[in-house]
């Protein structure tokens, strides 16, 4: 009786520890100090942003570096590592005077951008991180990032739990940080094509549906690649040179931007007929990436403005619009793909 007595008065006597623990961690309250940052990024695991707008977007990681926009595109991650730099390295420059923050609170409610951030943090977190039990996600704190000083070399923001806002900047960055906290999804997302090495490419296909006799298909023999006419007949001699260069072309190959942000695009009559090119890429795992290409045509409402109209050009000579695995339409770069979209006889020397 007296060991289970014991026991019962341990299990209590922990119960009260854990309960006291969390009440004072609970308990603790902002301050002016410099905590105002998310110290711990790779215990970041979601991050939502909002604005007045209706704008919204979130961001999650998957595996311990990627991300991915809303739950289904892969992210732009060079875009999220400024962010996750940004959280860990803003710090609190002032707090706003005091005859200045109705007016900031105002501004603020009106246009500010929320951002929630989700970590991955443990229930228990005893002697100062030496002990962790029970991790779980939680969302540890809510900014509101405002316009920019007057300066131009920080940003408002409020902090769920603050009473007041502050003016939050990056030491030895000259700039302010509302940019950094964008609301648009297209903006996030990834403009990674398809990233190959060459002996991870399995097929490439070019179809060129206005000169067909001029499609062409490289495929994988062995260690090295076969070259074969549109109308499957093998070449036995090629350019191995310049099909060598297509082929390494593959290798972290992006578009330039999606057609939904360009003004006055006119993608949609621009991709409603034949495609110029229809490229396909095959890596050795059996996964396919499709690109159907077509001419951007230059807006006719340049002309107006354009001192003299004979230097107007029907046809954009740097950029291609793209269907992307027929879902997103982008603009590409002739110089990205100037290496690729040639005709077979390009590869045959002729």
């Amino acid at each position: 009786m007296k060991k289970r007595n014991l026991i019962l008065i341990a299990v209590a006597l922990l119960i009260a520890l854990v309960a006291v623990i969390v009440a004072l961690r609970g308990s603790k309250k902002a301050t002016f100090e410099q905590d105002y940052h998310v110290a711990d990024i790779s215990s970041v695991t979601r991050i939502f942003l909002a604005d007045k707008q209706d704008n919204e977007v979130l961001l999650t990681r998957v595996g311990d570096s990627s991300w991915v926009v809303d739950n289904q595109y892969p992210a732009n991650q060079p875009l999220i590592d400024l962010l996750l730099e940004t959280l860990n390295t803003m710090r609190i420059r002032q707090q706003v005077n005091r005859n200045a923050v109705p007016t900031i609170i105002k501004d603020l409610s009106a246009r500010a951008i929320k951002v929630e951030v989700y970590q991955r943090v443990p229930f228990i977190n005893w002697f100062h991180g030496k002990l962790k039990l029970f991790p779980r996600e939680k969302l540890t704190v809510t900014y509101y990032v405002g316009r920019e000083t007057q300066d131009m070399l920080a940003s408002y923001m409020f902090r769920e739990g603050d009473k007041v806002p502050y003016v939050i900047h990056i030491p030895g960055f000259r700039g302010f940080l509302t940019p950094r906290f964008v609301t648009d999804p297209l903006k996030w997302r990834s403009h990674l094509i398809v990233d190959l090495d060459v002996h991870q490419i399995e097929n490439v296909q070019l179809q060129l549906p206005a000169t067909p006799e001029q499609s062409f298909s490289v495929r994988r023999s062995g260690d090295g690649f076969s070259f074969f006419l549109y109308d499957g007949t093998p070449v036995p001699a090629f350019d191995t040179a310049r099909v060598a260069q297509m082929l390494s072309s593959f290798s972290w190959m992006n578009f330039d931007e999606f057609a939904a942000i360009v003004p006055n695009s006119f993608a949609d009559s621009c991709v409603s007929g034949q495609p110029r090119s229809i490229l396909t890429v095959t890596d050795t795992a059996g996964n396919t990436t499709e690109l159907k290409t077509y001419i951007k045509y230059n807006n006719p409402e340049d002309l107006v403005n354009m001192p003299d109209p004979e230097m107007y050009e029907t046809f954009d000579l740097n950029r291609l619009y793209a269907i992307l695995n027929d879902k997103d339409t982008v603009l590409i770069q002739y110089y990205i793909f100037d290496n690729i979209l040639q005709p077979a006889s390009y590869f045959l020397g002729q």
